[in-house]
């Protein structure tokens, strides 16, 4: 059996396709926990993982015993966490954005530091990434989105299946204040390079919220998201397991946990099924665009 299959099988030409994609694998080791059960369940189709953490090449060992195959497993690239501080690039929010917006990151460092995140990633993952997309959606800042998309052609360009990207910008119905301000900085613009360099994207981005509510605010918000989403959107998720902890203090941990909670539910698997929703690797359905 199909495990991205809806609920209940059926024809799968008649279902919409959607990849639905845990963020933040290695933050912590509760946060990995919960990725890799929920991927066991098929309640995910892939991950992004953040390399600078020093639980990385563990977590990654795990997730190659009992994942490999079962997901996409792609780098989040990271500007923005205090791994990333500790490393020396990184830098808060507010300044990575005040910085795309007034000229851009210098693309020569930019460079330095996605070479350094790619070699971490194949280092404990032994294989290239199944996609790349950004912590805080830095992929698509200026600067880094043009470093970004020359490195992957560099690296993977002559590869059969290359390396698919998350185009930040959120389907039509779903568009808010705060998805508009993610897909200002840049969704265009990387879109249209990685066009251009034979790179396939997600051109959607679903997912988007404050992370407030409790779980049947959570469900609310999914049932929108699949039933707006067009075939093809990527669907990010945040799941953690409730006694979450990191070196830094946490402030989605609580939405981590309900997010956990719902995805292994019976109501989200009701929801796939409601809606003819297919969930299913990037790699697969993105890479006959490239």
């Amino acid at each position: 059996m199909n495990p991205f299959l809806p609920s209940g099988g059926g024809d799968v030409a008649a279902t919409k396709p959607l990849v639905l994609c845990a963020d933040d694998y290695a933050q912590s080791a509760t946060i990995s926990a919960a990725i890799r059960r929920l991927a066991a369940q098929g309640r995910l189709s892939a991950t992004s993982a953040m390399v600078l953490s020093p639980h990385w090449p563990v977590e990654a060992a795990a997730l190659r015993a009992n994942g490999r195959g079962r997901i996409d497993v792609g780098l989040h690239l990271d500007w923005t966490s205090p791994f990333a501080i500790h490393a020396g690039h990184g830098m808060t929010l507010n300044r990575a954005m005040a910085r795309a917006a007034l000229g851009g990151f210098d693309r020569a460092q930019a460079t330095a530091v996605i070479e350094r995140q790619l070699d971490a990633f194949e280092a404990a993952w032994d294989a290239p990434p199944d996609h790349v997309d950004g912590h805080q959606h830095v992929q698509q800042f200026a600067g880094i989105r043009e470093a970004l998309v020359a490195c992957l052609a560099r690296r993977y360009g002559a590869l059969a299946r290359r390396p698919w990207l998350r185009v930040s910008r959120a389907p039509a119905a779903q568009r808010t204040l705060k998805s508009g301000v993610i897909a200002a900085l840049g969704a265009n613009a990387l879109e249209k390079i990685a066009t251009s360099a034979g790179l396939a994207c997600a051109r959607w981005l679903s997912g988007i919220y404050d992370f407030q509510g409790d779980e049947a605010a959570y469900a609310h918000h999914m049932a929108q998201w699949l039933a707006t989403s067009d075939a093809g959107t990527v669907l990010m998720c945040h799941p953690g397991d409730a006694d979450t902890v990191s070196e830094d203090p946490d402030p989605i941990a609580p939405a981590r946990a309900r997010e956990a909670h719902f995805l292994a539910s019976d109501t989200f698997a009701r929801q796939l099924a409601e809606q003819r929703v297919r969930l299913v690797r990037g790699s697969a359905l993105y890479s006959a665009q490239a």
